[in-house]
């Protein structure tokens, strides 16, 4: 009869124990690497239940908007809760994920949004990572100035100006290089340092996309202290990114046209939009991208 020692006993459990569970791990490990081969992920993450997860903007009142108390607000906030609805999610399913501007196209790659609303402009560098719904508004470059300013009726009377916009935005470039040489740029931190230097008569005009302007300039702080040039100096197609090869991609073009077809698309640009008296253009066609 043999008599196994106990030590011995446990000591040979604990290590096959150990074996197993590491390799668990290994097959994770590499179940895990193939699924994030050439960086995307194969599907969305999963949740749980019926929620649905949706990228926006956090700081771009107007547009999308995390505000002090936990809350959303903002056109892309309102475009994207549409949709969600028409794609079976009641508000409460929906998580909202900061989707800042240098991090779409990744969010979108490994699967950490269903999908994004975030004045997410389509081009063709971005068509080639990612997948574009709509467009649902066309934007414009354009300057905000002070209400009582008739000093700047066209974009040339910017030269001279004292033109602000943030730091390593194009926009400003933009100005500088083609439209007003001899604009004095100026740039700042955020697009909150620029207004204030706008109301405080440091800085002459700001500039971005006019809908991010009409969202500040809509703020009860501001309200009839700016107006917009209208100048239009670019055309901004706004769109929804989703994951490449998505079929979601379909089913919010069905959403979109049903939100401009049921007068739901006027109501948020009126709501987000009206009260810096922004001109907006009419709700795009599906497909048609405005050179």
């Amino acid at each position: 009869m043999i008599h196994m020692n106990p030590t011995r006993t446990r000591r040979a459990t604990v290590r096959t124990g150990r074996a197993t569970v590491a390799a668990a791990a290994a097959v994770v490990l590499s179940l895990t690497s193939a699924g994030f081969a050439n960086g995307a992920a194969a599907v969305p993450a999963d949740h749980g239940g019926d929620k649905i997860t949706v990228g926006i903007k956090y700081d771009q009142p107007g547009i999308g908007l995390k505000t002090p108390d936990g809350t959303y607000t903002g056109f892309d906030v309102d475009v994207a809760t549409y949709i969600a609805k028409e794609l079976g999610h009641d508000p409460s399913d929906i998580v909202w994920k900061e989707a800042k501007s240098a991090d779409r196209e990744t969010l979108l790659q490994r699967g950490d949004v269903d999908f994004i609303a975030a004045s997410y402009s389509i081009n063709d560098e971005r068509a080639k990572k990612v997948d574009f719904a709509g467009p649902y508004l066309l934007a414009h470059q354009d300057v905000l100035i002070r209400a009582d300013d008739d000093s700047i009726k066209k974009p040339s009377d910017l030269n001279n100006k004292k033109l602000c916009s943030v730091t390593g935005s194009t926009s400003a470039q933009n100005v500088k290089e083609k439209i007003a040489p001899d604009a004095q740029l100026q740039e700042y931190g955020g697009y909150s340092e620029c207004l204030t230097g706008l109301e405080n008569g440091v800085i002459d005009a700001l500039t971005t996309d006019d809908s991010i302007l009409a969202g500040y300039a809509s703020q009860d702080q501001f309200k009839g202290k700016f107006k917009l040039g209208g100048f239009k100096l670019s055309n901004e197609n706004y769109g929804i990114g989703v994951q490449k090869g998505s079929d979601l991609k379909d089913k919010i073009n069905t959403a979109l046209e049903k939100m401009v077809a049921d007068g739901s698309w006027d109501k948020a640009v009126e709501k987000n939009f009206g009260p810096a008296n922004y001109q907006n253009e009419p709700a795009p066609k599906i497909g048609v991208i405005v050179k």
